[in-house]
């Protein structure tokens, strides 16, 4: 986590430097922070507040938030995975300044400590202010793991129920949701390491296996097996993955 945000630091000063107009913006946005808690809070707040809830608001309800070890070490896995797995991104700051995918995820993730400690008003209020900020719609109950990668990011549905695993790459305009109007576990699982292509939608309580991909547009109605890839609609399987993990290696052609 320290590593990360010292890469941030470092890339901001030479950004400002190599652009003196933006200098106010990285010295506010960074350079004007301690640590990667406090910085990622304002930019939150900054993104998310409106007439009703304001920055301080915001920001009050998000800096003890952030400041949790356990969550920042989250935050600093989904950064190294989007750097890694993203070739138009090269830069851990940009990340953080820039990518709504990232920011959208550490949203989620302060509304899902609050959704846990049952103040779910402040959480479907963080909720709300992502989905119309950032096009991004994940229920603060949801459960998912770190080092997430969202590309993109614009369109995409993650119902209450649903559970992303470790390790997971998901493009735009996907939707991980139920199949009517019934309650209880009713959302997708998608297990670690899987890979879900843009505009895939995959309904129900069913499991996308561990490293399997999702090819883009296809309609996932049943379980995806284990290192495999499914295409289609409904989606059916077309092969098996040349890799464990197709989520790190965000190659659509891995088939065998």
């Amino acid at each position: 986590m320290e590593v990360i945000w010292q890469k941030i630091v470092a890339e901001a000063k030479v950004a400002a430097l190599a652009e003196p107009l933006l200098a106010p913006y990285f010295a506010k946005s960074i350079l004007n922070h301690q640590n990667l808690g406090a910085a990622l809070s304002a930019q939150l707040c900054s993104k998310l507040a409106s007439s009703a809830a304001t920055e301080d608001m915001l920001g009050d309800v998000l800096r003890p938030i952030f400041a949790d070890k356990n969550l920042l070490i989250k935050a600093a896995k989904d950064i190294e995975a989007t750097v890694d797995r993203d070739s138009a991104c090269t830069l851990h700051s940009t990340v953080l300044l820039y990518f709504k995918g990232f920011l959208s995820l550490q949203a989620y993730r302060a509304a899902h400590a609050l959704w846990l400690e049952g103040r779910t008003s402040l959480a479907l209020l963080l909720q709300h202010r992502t989905s119309l900020s950032f096009a991004v719609d994940i229920h603060p109950a949801a459960e998912i793991g770190c080092g997430i990668m969202i590309d993109h990011a614009t369109g995409l549905v993650v119902g209450e129920t649903a559970v992303i695993e470790d390790a997971v790459s998901i493009m735009q305009l996907v939707t991980l949701g139920g199949t009517g109007k019934d309650g209880g576990d009713r959302h997708p699982k998608i297990r670690k390491g899987a890979l879900i292509g843009p505009g895939a939608t995959v309904l129900g309580n069913i499991e996308v296996g561990e490293g399997a991909m999702v090819s883009a547009a296809s309609v996932v109605l049943k379980d995806v097996n284990a290192h495999t890839v499914v295409a289609g609609v409904p989606a059916t399987q077309i092969g098996t993955l040349e890799t464990d993990f197709a989520a790190t290696q965000m190659n659509q052609w891995l088939i065998k």
